[in-house]
């Protein structure tokens, strides 16, 4: 029944966050310092681990193909498909709930433990709107940081196919080219901004409606990684199936 409970509950405050919106100048503020801290902030860790498992996907690509028969191009075909289909929106996404999840479920949770919650609905505010729509507007931007870790996954993929002496730049551009499929990008990005949803809201969730000290705080961080992951992961399934299949 406490799982029911929570599902009700969460969908009740994903209705309240769009009742009662909290006036524009004060809004916009909350909005861009949101981006500041969840997108901006996350640009670095985003495009050094794209970066390098781009290149360790290329490099376990090349070592199984030793076969002299299999073209050297299919080394940048693969790491081309790992990278969009896969590891830019649903790795990362995963790494991004660590990160962005925590923040946001201990900001939210702090701000409940110190009363302060309590304080703006005093005031007349609808606290779901003022603390989980800018969050909600910000991870909108999502995408932006997904693209950037495809770009850099392959890059990262090329700068070792190169360096490692696995194939030519032009038999990986070749295979980065070859049967390219536009609907596989619309599918990442159909699924970051899926994952973008999960990311703002299950984690400020678990900040919004914990209860308790200090020691919670870090226990409701925890709890919100946990399922955000487990979403994810499950709706990368569902989504999958539903689009590729």
């Amino acid at each position: 029944m406490t799982y029911l409970h929570n599902i009700g509950t969460y969908f009740l405050m994903i209705k309240e966050m769009f009742r009662k919106p909290t006036k524009w100048s004060v809004m916009k503020s909350l909005i861009f310092k949101d981006v500041d801290d969840l997108i901006m902030g996350s640009l670095g860790i985003v495009a050094f681990i794209s970066f390098f498992v781009g290149g360790v996907v290329t490099i376990q690509t090349a070592l199984n193909i030793s076969n002299p028969l299999i073209p050297k191009y299919l080394v940048g075909f693969a790491t081309r498909q790992s990278v969009i289909l896969e590891f830019a929106p649903t790795f990362i996404s995963i790494i991004m709930a660590g990160k962005v999840g925590s923040f946001i479920t201990s900001s939210i949770g702090t701000m409940r433990v110190t009363e302060q919650i309590d304080a703006l609905e005093v005031m007349g505010i609808n606290t779901i709107n003022y603390l989980v729509f800018p969050k909600f507007v910000a991870m909108m931007l999502y995408p932006f940081v997904i693209s950037i870790a495809m770009f850099l996954g392959i890059l990262g993929g090329m700068a070792a196919c190169i360096y490692g002496g696995f194939s030519t730049l032009e038999d990986y551009i070749t295979g980065v080219q070859m049967d390219f499929i536009p609907f596989h990008i619309t599918y990442a990005f159909i699924k970051t901004f899926v994952f973008a949803f999960l990311l703002a809201t299950i984690p400020s969730y678990y900040g919004y409606y914990m209860k308790g000290g200090a020691l919670e705080v870090g226990k409701a961080s925890t709890t919100s990684f946990v399922w955000t992951s487990v979403m994810i992961i499950l709706l990368n399934y569902i989504l999958t199936q539903l689009m590729l299949s």
